[in-house]
C-alpha cells in the first residue's frame, strides 16, 4: 500500500468522502440534513451517484441528540446498503461529543465491527490513558476495520507519530484526517490551514490523509488537499454553503461541486471499490 500523501500525486483519482449530518446540527439548521436511517440511506444513494467513496456515519437518538447506540447505527447501515449497496464504505464515527466516555466509544466499535472508524486521538488516547487505547487499535487491525484518527493541529499529527513509535498505535498504514477551522467556535478554514499539517509529516512514518474544512471555503480548501495529494470530506456536518455564499440544496450538491472542481486538477473520483483495496478492505 502506497501512502496517499506520497503516492496519490500521480493518481488519476481522488478520494471523497461525505459527513452529512455531524452530532450536532439539526433540521432547524438546514431542511435537508438527514437525521432519520431512511433519510440517511437516501442521501447516501445520492451522494454515491455524485462522485463520493466514504459515508462519515453519525445516528441520532428519539430527540435528535448524538448517539453510538450500535443497533441504530445497524439500522443505518442496513438503509445505506438498500439504497446505495456497496457504492460506499461507511465509517462509523466514535466521536464523543461531550456525551459518551471512552468506554463507551470503545464499546460500540466493538459491538458492531464496521468496516471503518473514525477516532479522535485526543479522544481515545489521551494522556494516562495509552495503555486502552493500544488494546484497541491493535484489536481492529487484527480484524482489519479500518481506523482513520481524526487530527485538530500539527501538534497531534507530531503526538501520533510518537505513538507509532512506541507501538500504542500499530505499525504498518495509518490514516488521518486533518480538521480545518472548528465548529465550536465557529472558525472558518482557509486552504493555508493545510500547511502545518503537511509541515509536520515525517518521510520515514508516511501517513495516508484526508482533510474536512468548517465553513464556505470549504471546497476550495477540499481541492487544495486533493492538488497536494490526499483526499477530501466534505458536507454538512462542516459547512452547509456552496462556493459563492449561496445555501448548498443537500449534501450531494457539495460532493458534486468537489468533482467539477478537481475535474480542473485532471482528476476523476474515485469509486469505493477503490478506496477499499486502497485501505485493503477486500
Amino acid at each position: 500500500m502506497t501512502p496517499m500523501s506520497e503516492g496519490s500525486r500521480g493518481r488519476s483519482s481522488a478520494f471523497i468522502g461525505v459527513a452529512p449530518n455531524g452530532a450536532r446540527r439539526q433540521a432547524a439548521d438546514h431542511a435537508a440534513i438527514p437525521l432519520t436511517a431512511q433519510a440517511i440511506g437516501r442521501a447516501a444513494a445520492v451522494c454515491a451517484e455524485a462522485g463520493a467513496s466514504l459515508f462519515h456515519l453519525h445516528v441520532r437518538d428519539e430527540a435528535g441528540g448524538h448517539s453510538l447506540d450500535p443497533d441504530r447505527y445497524r439500522a443505518a447501515i442496513r438503509e445505506i446498503r438498500r439504497e446505495a449497496g456497496g457504492q460506499l464504505v461507511v465509517q462509523v464515527t466514535t466521536e464523543a461529543a461531550g456525551r459518551f466516555s471512552r468506554e463507551e466509544q470503545m464499546a460500540t466499535v466493538r459491538s458492531l465491527r464496521p468496516e471503518a472508524i473514525s477516532a479522535a486521538l485526543r479522544e481515545l488516547a489521551p494522556e494516562g490513558a495509552e495503555g486502552e487505547a493500544s488494546d484497541f487499535f491493535h484489536d481492529l487491525r487484527a480484524s482489519n476495520i479500518h481506523v482513520q484518527h481524526i487530527l485538530y493541529s500539527a501538534e497531534e499529527l507530531t503526538r501520533l507519530h510518537e505513538l507509532r513509535r512506541r507501538g500504542v498505535v500499530p505499525a504498518g498504514p495509518v490514516s488521518v484526517l486533518f480538521v480545518l477551522g472548528r465548529y465550536a467556535d465557529q472558525a472558518a478554514a482557509a486552504p493555508a490551514d493545510l500547511l502545518p499539517f503537511l509541515a509536520a509529516r515525517s518521510e520515514s512514518e508516511p501517513v495516508d490523509w484526508m482533510a474536512c474544512a468548517f465553513g464556505p471555503d470549504e471546497c476550495a480548501c477540499a481541492t487544495a488537499a486533493i492538488a497536494l495529494g490526499g483526499g477530501a470530506r466534505v458536507g454538512f456536518e462542516n459547512n452547509l454553503w456552496l462556493t459563492g455564499g449561496a445555501s448548498a440544496p443537500s449534501n450531494a450538491a457539495l460532493v458534486e461541486q468537489l468533482v467539477v472542481s478537481i475535474g480542473t486538477l485532471g482528476r476523476r473520483a474515485a469509486t469505493a471499490d477503490e478506496l477499499r483495496a486502497y485501505w485493503m478492505l477486500d
